[in-house]
């Protein structure tokens, strides 16, 4: 099936790919040009983990894991499928998101500096907690929305009602995500740069800035492609779900009750035609033997 916008929609996906590819390409600089590197012994380039892994699973996976559905290439594969791979997408983001706290909360503790204290740090949290309560059902809501997404014999009328609840879940969760690590390098830069001082627009807090420039328009654009109507996957055609209580498709119970019944009903009327029928010739019968 064709899509509508074909070549506009190809043009955002590269556009995002490559700026998603920019962002963490840009973050891998940061860390080992301006920072102390990458390790892991509880320092400065410990700390380094949290900002390269946050925006290359929290934000570039978790942004790909979120388009991977409009890809016209993947609509001839099956809907399971392409569910399997969107869970695996948002696994990975979160086992990174995990490991960047961990790097974060070492090297706080390492240098006897107090956790989850700024504003950063709580929504960050909270973006955390959201996203892994998603993906593994520690949330109620979530959990009933996991197994009705990921199980194609739930009732469409469960489907059509969690749906909207969990793509705005989705998007607000990674425009959460966005907020957070702009905040964080922010934060970052106003602890760091002092001698120059970051509002004497050092290099490092230029290039930097740049870095958060990436990442805004990362955002933008995967919210764009994911919003647009005509780049929807279509409806599989073979995908009538089962009713649980008969066991006939969505649609097809209804039509044929009201086929049987105009069955029915048209037999009662050819019933009611022939017993009139009947009473005609039998007056018709009485009345010859009258005549005669």
């Amino acid at each position: 099936m064709a899509m509508d916008g074909y070549r506009g929609f190809l043009g955002l996906l590269v556009s995002a790919l490559l700026v998603g590819f920019l962002s963490v390409i840009f973050t891998l600089i940061w860390v080992l040009h301006y920072r102390e590197g990458l390790g892991w012994d509880g320092g400065a380039s410990e700390f380094n983990w949290h900002p390269v892994l946050v925006v290359t699973g929290f934000v570039f996976i978790q942004g790909i894991a979120i388009i991977v559905y409009r890809l016209p290439w993947t609509w001839k594969c099956s809907k399971l499928l392409m569910k399997s791979i969107h869970a695996g997408l948002n696994t990975i983001a979160a086992i990174l998101a995990i490991i960047s706290l961990v790097a974060a909360f070492d090297f706080h503790n390492a240098s006897h500096i107090p956790n989850m204290y700024s504003l950063h740090s709580w929504v960050g949290m909270i973006a955390v907690i959201l996203y892994i309560s998603q993906e593994i059902g520690k949330n109620k809501q979530l959990l009933i929305g996991f197994f009705v997404f990921l199980l194609p014999l739930a009732p469409p009328s469960l489907r059509a009602l969690l749906m909207p609840i969990h793509v705005y879940s989705g998007l607000f969760i990674f425009g959460t995500v966005i907020a957070t690590v702009l905040m964080g390098v922010t934060e970052k830069l106003l602890f760091v740069l002092k001698k120059p001082a970051y509002s004497t627009f050092p290099p490092e807090g230029i290039f930097t800035n740049t870095l958060g420039l990436l990442i805004l328009l990362f955002g933008a654009l995967i919210f764009w492609i994911v919003t647009r109507p005509q780049w929807k996957r279509p409806k599989e055609p073979n995908s009538t779900l089962l009713q649980p209580n008969r066991g006939t498709p969505e649609g097809v119970e209804g039509s044929m009750a009201t086929n049987f019944g105009n069955m029915d009903k048209s037999d009662s009327e050819l019933n009611n035609e022939a017993a009139a029928r009947k009473r005609n010739i039998t007056l018709d019968e009485a009345g010859q033997r009258s005549t005669v």
